[in-house]
Order: C-alpha cells, then sequence, then structure tokens
C-alpha cells in the first residue's frame, strides 16, 4: 500500500496543477456579464445615407481599451478610445453584419466582447 500512495499522488496533484482556480472562473462570468453591457450603436450621417456613425456603449466598470470593426463588407478597422466611435462609408446600399471586438482592461488582464448587429444602409 506504501508503495500505491506516492503513485495515486502525482496525478492528483498534476491534476489540481492544471485545473481552473477560482480567479479563472470569475474572469470567465466577468467576460459574460460585460457582454451584456456592451452595446453596438450606429446612426447614418445626415448629408450622405452611406456614411454611417458607430460607437460603443459600455456601462460597466472596466475600461475600453480598443474595438475591433468589422463592417460587413470585407472592411475592418481598429481603433483605441474608450467609445470605439469611427464612421464608415460603405460603397452600395445593402444590409449589412457589422461586429465589434471590444477589448476590456480588468484588473492585470483583459477581456473581448463581440456585440453584433444588422445595420441596413440606403
Amino acid at each position: 500500500m506504501k508503495k500505491i500512495m506516492p503513485v495515486l499522488m502525482f496525478p492528483l496533484l498534476f491534476f489540481v496543477i492544471i485545473s481552473c482556480s477560482k480567479s479563472d472562473d470569475e474572469a470567465i462570468v466577468d467576460c459574460f456579464g460585460d457582454s451584456i453591457l456592451t452595446e453596438l450603436k450606429h446612426s447614418a450621417d445626415g448629408t450622405n445615407s452611406k456614411i454611417i456613425n458607430y460607437s460603443i456603449q459600455y456601462s460597466g466598470s472596466n475600461t475600453v481599451s480598443s474595438v475591433k470593426w468589422t463592417f460587413g463588407d470585407g472592411k475592418t478597422e481598429t481603433i483605441n478610445t474608450s467609445t470605439g466611435a469611427i464612421s464608415h462609408t460603405y460603397s452600395t446600399a445593402g444590409t449589412f453584419e457589422v461586429k465589434a471586438d471590444v477589448t476590456l482592461k480588468k484588473d492585470g488582464g483583459s477581456c473581448t466582447v463581440s456585440p453584433k448587429k444588422s445595420v441596413t444602409v440606403n
């Protein structure tokens, strides 16, 4: 029995080392919570309906560090502002799936949430 105990202790120790800690679980929950608190906003420009103004509304306690925009027409752009505000000009009318990968700074780490929205351009 004394010889089996060290053999069983090694796998147990290995499992404990590689398993998720409580802080990892909390980070996943916080990231999910932040996705609920992040909204993609848009409005058409008053003079040209193919220009759409985008921004992020985040009501959580972390800091927006960057936003990578995917406009649905094959173009992307990354900006480093807290509101993620940007204007994009579409070459044609249509409905586009727009996504914003919002990176939030958290206690020494970061989290990315990705709100999406269908936008119709006239």
